[in-house]
């Protein structure tokens, strides 16, 4: 690598750091303003909001990658042409298309922080922010359903009144059926503790089991009780999917699959898994065209303008594209690659102008 194409590649990377950290204090400043309202609930005070701030902080990162090293892009080229170096480095023989697979290259290492933080960080951070808030403001996981959690487990029903920080269960009812489908046994528990390899310790347990000859009510203080069900099915609730590592979902696809229940929105985030990465590499080449504007021309703050507006499209186009392919029952590898494909034709349309002209 020349001393031209390190020089382009170090104010790029110092342009998309700058932004980085302006963007994650923005973010930031955002979130502690939003949690405000909450401080003072039982024992969430503000250095807990800070906390749960800086935690969030990894996932805010994943997030703005691709926005970050577009306006990176966009400052570093646009500052390389006011001061006539970009000139230069055209005269000294690089091409457009050498220009691009510079940009590209920088892309891939974006695209590698992206991909380290939303495996190793970002879900781990996420469930510890969350666990952190519901502890100190003595709260439990909301549901959707009144009635609370309801998972399936084979030819099982378990119904959870409330899911705790620490993935423990209260207001426990499981509702087992035979191979027919007839109800053979309802077990009742006032709690639920994981003890590991997929065993639960319940306490106060009300054990009903109905047959021919009739039904038998037992009443026990503690009872082992054997699922699937475990802190990290349970820790889904904590994350949303798209925040989830790659093997959490494919854990949770599998568990949704056996049980013969809905996998798409699991499905579609786990593709964008795969194409968010790569994405970040082409969406960077959408900086290019500003690099061939003349700064005498101006408008050059109107066309960095609307290469921002480009990087906040193609974040909103994910979550667009996984709305409607969720609505329209799309199979879930179009849903995930079609926002990428599409930024890909475009910047393969803007590389061809550019080497015409």
């Amino acid at each position: 690598m020349n001393l031209i194409a390190r020089y382009l590649l170090r104010e790029v990377a110092t342009s998309a750091g700058f932004v980085f950290v302006a963007l994650v204090l923005l973010f930031s400043f955002f979130d502690l303003a939003s949690e405000l309202d909450s401080i003072g609930r039982a024992d969430y005070g503000f250095a807990q909001a800070a906390l749960y701030v800086a935690l969030n902080v990894p996932g805010h990162v994943y997030e703005i990658v691709p926005i970050a090293a577009l306006i990176g892009a966009l400052f570093a080229l646009s500052r390389l042409v006011m001061n006539s170096e970009f000139t230069v480095m055209l005269a000294s023989g690089i091409s457009s298309w050498r220009v691009a697979m510079l940009l590209a290259l920088a892309g891939v290492g974006f695209a590698l922080i992206a991909l380290l933080v939303g495996e190793l960080v970002s879900p781990w951070s996420e469930q510890a922010a969350k666990r952190l808030k519901l502890q100190a403001t003595e709260s439990v996981v909301a549901q959707a359903f009144r009635s609370g959690l309801w998972v399936k487990d084979g030819n099982a029903f378990i119904n959870a009144r409330e899911v705790l920080p620490d993935s423990g269960l209260r207001g426990l009812k499981v509702y087992e059926f035979d191979q027919n489908w007839e109800l053979e046994r309802i077990v009742t528990a006032e709690s639920g503790t994981w003890a590991g390899e997929k065993r639960w310790k319940l306490g106060d347990v009300v054990d009903t089991r109905f047959s021919t000859e009739g039904i038998k009510v037992g009443n026990e203080k503690t009872m082992d009780w054997e699922s699937v069900l475990g802190p990290d099915i349970l820790s889904v609730l904590l994350v949303s999917p798209e925040k989830m590592s790659t093997l959490a979902l494919i854990n949770y696809i599998r568990h949704l699959s056996e049980n013969k229940q809905k996998t798409t929105r699991y499905e579609v985030a786990l593709w964008s898994k795969f194409f968010y990465p790569l994405a970040i590499p082409v969406i960077m080449l959408l900086a290019l065209p500003f690099a061939f504007h003349s700064p005498r021309s101006g408008g050059i703050a109107l066309k960095v303008f609307l290469g921002i507006l480009a990087g906040l499209a193609f974040h909103l186009s994910n979550r667009l594209f996984s709305h409607v392919g969720l609505l329209n029952d799309w199979p879930p590898f179009i849903t995930a690659s079609m926002p990428s494909l599409v930024f890909l034709a475009v910047a393969l349309l803007v590389l061809k102008r550019l080497e015409r002209r």
